[in-house]
């Protein structure tokens, strides 16, 4: 029988571990999860001493750990505390006292699986890919080719948000779904015309492309930065965050400023 006061799931798989040892022998595992109340407690392990089970726990709490030996004693029950001497051990090396919360290791697991599932809603909505997607985005970038989308959309999807970013071409209007996402969503970069030409013509002297090419002039940057300013204006709720020589860290910290600013005034 094994008792946890959170989900459960560590100390059985070390109890299945452990049985594996012994095929010979048909066990039965019984996993009480989330066990909090003293009645709980004292109604399994009274369970535990009639059917002679072992008594398996993982309970971080120092006081549910000392009433369940109290118990355990009291009803003669075999057990094993699989956490309880790795804390002690842990407390006296670093001089530190644990925190003694439940469930802190699952907690762990569901933001390293929600920034896994963000980096991938990122990848696959990247530069307009699957507009359909703008809807269930937590942000949606928007701007002219060279000003950091993708860099942006990757370094935010890290901190557990899903980005989808979409590019403004001269002379194309945006996706119809753009216009479905919530505005306090959607966030405008902009970058000063002679910092772009600066990264444009590095781009194409990289791709072995002519430097006159109107990807990398001068008068074509300032058309496409002019019709992003358009669009920018015709959404006044957008923000427009001056990408220009500015490290990803530094823009992504303003975005998320402003995206904290925005969830909290929703808050009730």
């Amino acid at each position: 029988m094994v008792i946890s006061d959170a989900t459960g799931e560590t100390a059985e798989r070390m109890v299945r571990a452990a049985i594996l040892q012994f095929s010979d022998t048909p066990v039965n595992v019984r996993v009480y999860s989330r066990v909090r109340l003293e009645s709980e407690v004292e109604a399994i392990i009274e369970r535990a001493a009639e059917i002679h089970a072992l008594l398996v726990f993982t309970v971080v709490n120092q006081e549910e750990r000392q009433l369940i030996m109290r118990l355990v004693e009291r009803h003669n029950v075999e057990w094993v505390d699989l956490i309880g001497a790795l804390i002690g051990k842990l407390e006296y090396f670093l001089s530190s006292e644990s925190v003694g919360v439940p469930g802190l290791l699952h907690v762990i697991g569901e933001d390293y699986f929600r920034r896994i599932e963000a980096v991938e809603f990122a990848v696959k909505n990247d530069d307009g890919a699957e507009p359909r997607n703008l809807p269930k985005a937590d942000l949606v970038l928007v701007g002219i080719s060279r000003t950091s989308k993708t860099p942006l959309s990757t370094y935010l999807a890290q901190k557990g948000l899903k980005v989808a970013n979409v590019p403004l071409v001269l002379g194309v209007d945006p996706p119809e779904e753009l216009n479905k996402v919530d505005p306090r969503k959607v966030y405008g970069l902009i970058i000063r015309p002679d910092a772009l030409v600066r990264i444009r013509q590095a781009r194409l002297t990289h791709l072995g492309m002519p430097q006159d090419t109107s990807y990398g002039t001068r008068n074509h940057i300032e058309e496409e930065i002019g019709f992003a300013r358009d669009i920018f204006r015709k959404h006044p709720n957008w923000p427009v965050i001056d990408v220009t020589n500015k490290a990803v860290e530094e823009t992504a910290s303003d975005i998320l400023r402003m995206y904290k600013e925005r969830h909290s005034s929703e808050a009730p």
